[in-house]
Formats: C-alpha cells, sequence, structure tokens
C-alpha cells in the first residue's frame, strides 16, 4: 500500500470498488514509490467517456530535472468499457460519487482502487464512531481478562 485515503470511509458509505491503472509520467512513479503522495480530496470524474483522477496530489520529486510533472494534475484511469459504463451508470444517478480509496503497487504496476459510494450523514458518522469505541474497549476488555 503506497497511500490510503483515510478520510474517504470516514465521510462515505462505499457499496463498490474497482481497480484501475494509472497513467504517470516517470517522476510520477518515483514519487509515489517514496511514498509522497495525497488522495485525501481526490475523486473521479467521467470526462469525455474517459474517467480521470482529479485533486490527487502526487509531490514533485527531489532529483528530477527541469521536466517534472505538474503535483495536481489530472490522471488518467485504465479500465474496461463495461465497467466504465457502470461508474457512469452509477455516478449519474442522485447522491452517488466515486472516490479514490487507495494507490498501491500491483505487479510493479501503480493501481487505484475506486469506490462507489454514498455520503454519510452526520448521525451515521456518530455512530461509527461509537461502534468503533465500543469494539475498542471489549477488545481491551477481554485482552486484560486473559492475562
Amino acid at each position: 500500500m503506497v497511500v490510503r485515503n483515510r478520510r474517504a470511509l470516514h465521510d462515505y458509505h462505499v457499496e463498490e470498488r474497482y481497480e484501475a491503472g494509472l497513467v504517470l509520467l516517470g517522476s510520477e512513479v518515483k514519487s509515489l514509490r517514496e511514498g509522497k503522495a495525497q488522495l485525501q480530496d481526490a475523486y473521479v470524474d467521467l470526462v469525455e467517456g474517459e474517467l480521470f483522477l482529479i485533486g490527487s496530489h502526487i509531490s514533485p520529486y527531489n532529483y528530477s530535472s527541469y521536466l517534472n510533472h505538474e503535483p495536481t494534475r489530472n490522471r488518467k484511469l485504465l479500465l474496461h468499457a463495461r465497467e466504465i459504463s457502470k461508474i457512469r451508470k452509477r455516478i449519474e444517478l442522485k447522491g452517488y460519487t466515486a472516490i479514490a480509496l487507495s494507490i498501491y503497487l500491483k505487479n510493479g504496476l501503480f493501481k487505484v482502487e475506486i469506490g462507489l459510494a454514498v455520503g454519510k450523514k452526520n448521525y451515521d458518522k456518530r455512530h461509527d464512531l461509537r461502534k468503533a469505541e465500543e469494539n475498542r474497549d471489549m477488545r481491551r476488555a477481554f485482552r486484560e481478562s486473559n492475562r
């Protein structure tokens, strides 16, 4: 795992996940291998029948020449046509959005995990926090009882 969008699971209910290839420049690949990227505000948008990763930030590579990349440029995603059409149909429905969940390395290639998601309400977020706290307390109590 190179980069994970931790905020996404807090703000959205992720219903479907897709794996997409990512079109990168050489300096972006080197910067990603160093782990210098952010997906906090990244989302996926459909432009003329193709999907693009928008709002992601990949820091410039320190040892690159003057031909370094722009950190916040839009990056093309590589998916099959039927997957693009499925995502397009879901995005057009009210309330759905496609967000970037993580960037990772698979067989020497960088992949993006895309999630089709619906935004959470504030009470959903509070409920999830309460449930996580209860689970943490249960694990702590169980661990102490086994000592």
